[in-house]
């Protein structure tokens, strides 16, 4: 993808053009095509509310949820919307029947949110919220999955775990851990925040028991859009999170699944960010998707190496297979990474985060289709500057 081509795909969005936006990752950004369709089901919504909430939403919400599972590779009737991840984990955590004796198990790469859903209830309840080292540099998918295996205990009963971790930006192997944790009788959660629209996403393959993500990341719906998936053997484990209208024997509104009306009818909400799920994925559709996701891996690629030669530090994977459009790139010790931040974006205009993990410092780079060569260009002019 040619500078020309990413800045046409620029002019799609309404981020800042004064702005080096290298931080997608953080909250997305929905292109104008999809916004604008977002902002139509609101206008619908306020035309009449009560005939929209009322009589025509359950109808809209499956529309989406279908073409939402035509993409996934799910049933639609297996996936609810949900507002994010989060609380995505959120519904399957509280809900599983967990005490003392029992332990999650969990790495040491979370998502600091989710983190502290479960050690929130492992206080709560007594049992034991377990973090397995997964070293960096990863090497193998193979080596990340017997390094998780050694935290594994007959008490496991949950192995909860990123699809692509925010901190380090790893993409763990997780067909293959959800394959062996099934055969051990051990429930699977993946945190799949990072994963619709940055990969190739098959929910069947996976085969997690409850898999959760964002659509308003890398798929670009608007903001405040995620799922929830679970497995229709293990639907029946799941309580709602916020009771309300779905619960219970007599329900005004009624999908005939007890998943899907105790998840998605918890009062009165704006749903449009759901309803713009399929203009997200139309978006992605009509400009060949898969070879822009291509070119930002490339870009990525490019960036690493030029950080890993400036600042001679190890990279954090073995290869690029670990990565897709976000990475990680290892910084020497700086004394205030805080204000090492504030003043790559006050003097340069570079948004990217700047993060520790064990100890260490590493900058997190989010390349989308609207970044160019000279963005990764003028990053790399900002941090020899700064790094000097």
């Amino acid at each position: 993808m040619s500078d020309i081509a990413a800045n046409a795909l620029r002019d799609l969005f309404q981020l800042d053009p004064q702005i080096v936006f290298l931080n997608h990752g953080s909250f997305g950004a929905a292109p104008k095509p999809v916004f604008a369709a977002y902002q139509e089901w609101q206008r619908r919504l306020e035309r009449q509310p009560v005939k929209f909430l009322g009589r025509d939403l359950a109808n809209h919400l499956q529309t989406a949820r279908q073409t939402l599972g035509t993409y996934l590779n799910a049933d639609a009737d297996d996936l609810v919307f949900v507002p994010n991840a989060t609380y995505g984990v959120n519904v399957v955590a509280r809900s599983l029947d967990l005490g003392a004796g029992d332990e999650v198990l969990t790495t040491d790469h979370e998502y600091g949110a989710c983190d502290r859903t479960w050690q929130f209830l492992s206080q709560k309840r007594g049992f034991r919220y377990r973090r397995q080292t997964i070293s960096l540099p990863v090497t193998t998918p193979e080596t990340i999955v017997e390094q998780l295996w050694q935290g594994v205990t007959p008490r496991t009963k949950v192995i909860f775990l990123s699809h692509i971790t925010s901190a380090t930006a790893v993409r763990f192997p997780v067909e293959l851990i959800c394959e062996r944790a099934r055969a051990a009788g051990i429930l699977t959660l993946i945190d799949g925040a990072h994963a619709p629209g940055q990969i190739p996403l098959d929910l069947t393959a996976i085969d997690a028991d409850f898999y959760t993500g964002n659509c308003h990341k890398w798929l670009m719906s608007a903001k405040g859009a995620g799922f929830l998936y679970a497995r229709r053997d293990q639907q029946r484990l799941l309580e709602p999170l916020v009771v309300s209208w779905g619960w219970g024997t007599e329900r005004p509104f009624t999908t005939n699944s007890d998943f899907l009306d105790y998840l998605e009818w918890t009062g009165t909400h704006d749903p449009s960010a759901y309803l713009s799920v399929p203009a997200a994925i139309q978006f992605q559709e009509e400009h060949e998707w898969t070879a822009v996701r291509q070119q930002c891996h490339n870009l990525v690629n490019q960036a690493l190496a030029r950080i890993s030669g400036l600042t001679g530090l190890e990279p954090a994977y073995a290869n690029d297979g670990f990565y897709q459009q976000m990475a990680i790139a290892p910084l020497p010790p700086i004394p205030d990474l805080t204000a090492f931040k504030t003043h790559l974006y006050d003097a340069f205009r570079v948004e990217a985060p700047c993060t520790e993990w064990h100890d260490r410092q590493f900058i997190r780079i989010s390349v989308q289709g609207y970044n160019t060569q000279s963005d990764i260009d003028l990053l790399l002019a900002a941090l020899q500057n700064l790094l000097v």
